[in-house]
This record gives C-alpha cells, sequence and structure tokens, in this order.
C-alpha cells in the first residue's frame, strides 16, 4: 500500500496564529505532565472499551508503557512543527503511524474515541482552572489538524489496496511451516477463499497477524514479508520472544511457534509499511539489520534477486554468534544470485566486534535501509552521519512503537 506522490501528508497544514501563541506558551506544561496524561488516557479509554484493549492494542505494550510513550510523542512532535515550520516536517512520523493503523483497521471513528478520552485526560491532570476554554480550542485543534490529515493518508492508503476502510482482514491457510536452525520459523500462508487471492506486495513491507488466544482475546502482531509476493502467497518469519526482567514471554510470537502449523488457518491483514525500495531506481543499495531486523531485508532481496540482480547491493549484519543469525543460510544463497553484492556480518560470541560501516566501501549515490533495536539503529546512524551520507537517504524501522524518537546524534554501543 503506497500512496500516490501528492498525497495527503504533502499538503500543507497550519495553524491559526492565536492558536499557534497557545501552543507556544503552553507546550512545556503539558510535555511536563505527559507521563501522567497518557497513562490516564489510556485507562479511561480501556474501561469505556475494553475490546480495544482484548482486540487491537499491544497488551505486552500496554504493560511496558510503550505505546502510551509514542501517542505522547507524536502529537508533541506535530505541535511543536505547527508552532515553529522551520524544523523537520513530521512526514516519516505520519507515514509510519498511518501505515501501522491500515494494518491494524483503523477507521474514522477511533480518533473521536482517542480525542475524548485523552481530552478528558488533560483537563483532569492539569484541571480545570488551567485549561482554559482558549487553551483546550489551541490542543483541540491541534489534535484535528493530526488527525485528519492521518484520516486523510489512511484513506489514500486503503484505495491504493482497493477496499474499504478497515476491510483489511483476511482468512488465510498454512501452506508451510519452515524452522530455521536460529529458532525462527516462517509460515507460508495463501488465501483461504480461492475467489480471493492475496495481493502482491512492496519489497520490505509487513502484515498484522490476528492471534485468537487461549482468554480469548484476538492479538495484533506485525512481521515483515520474507518473500518476493505475487503468486497469492505471503511469508513471515517469528522469532520467539522470551521473557526478560520485568517482560514475560511474547504472547503472539509463543501462540505462533507452539501451536500453528501446515494446514491451520491464520488470519491476517493485507500487507503495509514505508520502508520500502524503489523499485524503479538503479541506484546502489545498502541494507544493514541486526537480529530479527533481518526480515525486511530478506524481503527485499528477494525481490532483488529475482528482478533486479544487477543492482548494486551491500548486505552488513550483526547479531551474537553464527547460529542466533536468523535466516543465516537464505540472505547467504539470496547474496549467490545477486552479480554485484559485498555480504559481511558481525558476531560478538565469535570476537568480531561491533559492525563498523567505516570498514565497509560505501557506495556512491547508495540508499540505506536501516533494521534493528533502537540503540543499534542510532549507533548506525550516527556512524553514517559522521561518515556524510544525507539523511533523506537514510531509511530506517524499529520493532517499536515509537522509532521516530531515535536520535542520531547519540550514539550508545549497542548491547
Amino acid at each position: 500500500m503506497r500512496p500516490a506522490p501528492d498525497s495527503a501528508l504533502d499538503n500543507a497544514v497550519e495553524l491559526e496564529p492565536e492558536h499557534a501563541e497557545v501552543i507556544r506558551a503552553t507546550l512545556p506544561v503539558v510535555g511536563a505532565h505527559i507521563d501522567q496524561i497518557t497513562p490516564l488516557f489510556y485507562s479511561k479509554m480501556f474501561a469505556a472499551h475494553p475490546d480495544l484493549l482484548r482486540d487491537r492494542f499491544n497488551r505486552g505494550n500496554q504493560r511496558q508503557g510503550a505505546q502510551q510513550k509514542a501517542l505522547a510523542a507524536s502529537i508533541a512532535t506535530f505541535a511543536t512543527h505547527l508552532v515553529d515550520p522551520a524544523l523537520p516536517h513530521p512526514r516519516e512520523l505520519l507515514s509510519r503511524i498511518g501505515h501501522k493503523h491500515v494494518s491494524l483497521g483503523v477507521t474514522e471513528p477511533e480518533y473521536r474515541i482517542v480525542h475524548e478520552h485523552l481530552f478528558a485526560a488533560i483537563v483532569e491532570v492539569l484541571g480545570a482552572d488551567t485549561v482554559t476554554p482558549e487553551i483546550a480550542a489551541a490542543w483541540d485543534r491541534v489534535y484535528w489538524l493530526m488527525a485528519t490529515t492521518l484520516i486523510d493518508f489512511e484513506r489514500e492508503l486503503y484505495d491504493a489496496a482497493g477496499v474499504e476502510p478497515g476491510d483489511v482482514f483476511r482468512e488465510t491457510r498454512v501452506v508451510q511451516r519452515l524452522d530455521d536452525a536460529s529458532g525462527v520459523v516462517t509460515f507460508v500462508v495463501e488465501s483461504a477463499d480461492a475467489e480471493r487471492p492475496l495481493p502482491g506486495f512492496l519489497p520490505g513491507q509487513y502484515i498484522s497477524v490476528g492471534a485468537r488466544l487461549s482468554d480469548g482475546a484476538r492479538q495484533l502482531r506485525q512481521y515483515s514479508l520474507v518473500n518476493r509476493g505475487g503468486d497469492g502467497r505471503l511469508a513471515f518469519s517469528v522469532r520467539r520472544v522470551l521473557a526478560e526482567e520485568n517482560t514475560p514471554d511474547g504472547e503472539v510470537s509463543s501462540w505462533l511457534h507452539d501451536t500453528v502449523h501446515t494446514g491451520d488457518s491464520l488470519e491476517i491483514t493485507l500487507p503495509a509499511g514505508d520502508l520500502t525500495i524503489d523499485t524503479e531506481a538503479g541506484t546502489p543499495l545498502v541494507l544493514i539489520s541486526a537480529g530479527i531486523g533481518v526480515t525486511p531485508m530478506v524481503g527485499i532481496l528477494e525481490y532483488l534477486a529475482a528482478e533486479t540482480p544487477m543492482r548494486r547491493t551491500v548486505i552488513l549484519h550483526a547479531d551474537r554468534s553464527t547460529t542466533s543469525h536468523p535466516l543465516r543460510e537464505t540472505v547467504a544463497d539470496l547474496a549467490t544470485r545477486l552479480s554485484d553484492v559485498y555480504l559481511r556480518a558481525w558476531y560478538r560470541a565469535d570476537g568480531h566486534g561491533l559492525l563498523d560501516v567505516t570498514r565497509v566501501d560505501l557506495p556512491a549515490d547508495a540508499d540505506y535501509y536501516l533494521c534493528g533495536g533502537t540503540e543499534f539503529l542510532q549507533y548506525v546512524r550516527a556512524q553514517l552521519m559522521s561518515a556524510g551520507i544525507p539523511s533523506d537517504r537514510v531509511h530506517f524501522e524499529l520493532f517499536a512503537p515509537n522509532d521516530w524518537l531515535l536520535d542520531a546524534e547519540q550514539t550508545p554501543v549497542p548491547a
């Protein structure tokens, strides 16, 4: 799902001067209390609409507070741009949110639900005396400017897919389950309805999987597509999320690993996602990943091997060891099918050190695609910035709800 170049995200959005003045004055106050506002908002919304937590929102992210931080960051970032248009346009933020919403089947009425409970939380935390009608009107305007932009953009994505808003869920049948040596499992699915085959997709996109869990909840998670597509089949790879301190095992990844086999039914959504290569371009590609972040790169490599094997491609990956490297043999095989390729991996357990792009001959005018954990992406983006790579050539994805918070100027060493 990709909109036309002239999309809702490119339309100029301006905040009226009187509202802009209020937002400038109150941004610090709202920002200082956002950690109180957002949890209260979610508790209010889920109390009124428990089905949203059960069937739509990621319960794991809610327990950890990740989703709350994402909402706060997105609204604050949008408001900051509105009062200072000289700052970078939050186009990538809005595109990432819009694609995620479409992959979950979000529709316009849900924005009204969010609005109702978010503003109730703001008033409760800051106090009715603080949130004057003037302040309420200004923040209301910010919210609806952002919401309308997203609604229009998401409608473009639904239109491009040829479906009504929200009509993205499909029943499929698992035709193959492949267990990788790394512990990752790849599921290949096709439509349960022969008259309604699954669509093609752009290399780098993902689908959502709906897991019907034992407590009756339908939890949704996104997984990158690792096949070329176009034959009515979609393939995605899943790493089991293991419990860590203060976090339990992953609900959906465990369910998929333990209960889903060849011949089983599985609910998925149509492909979405904006970490996609320009299939019309011939410029070099540099694919940089860590851990399970290799999956969108595999989808990209499948496309390149089949369609443009002459395109210069550099493949860089970081992992704990050769045995933990997901789809390692698949990547190596795909690399042999490209005529102008460089492949290198760094394994910490083997003493290879950290991935270092300065040790690689980076092709001129390349586009860079990054996927991995937060610290890894910060670390690599800082390297690319130091190497003089323009930011508009660096595209990234973090498998978390707040990837637009990454700051390329921070350079923590990956764990």
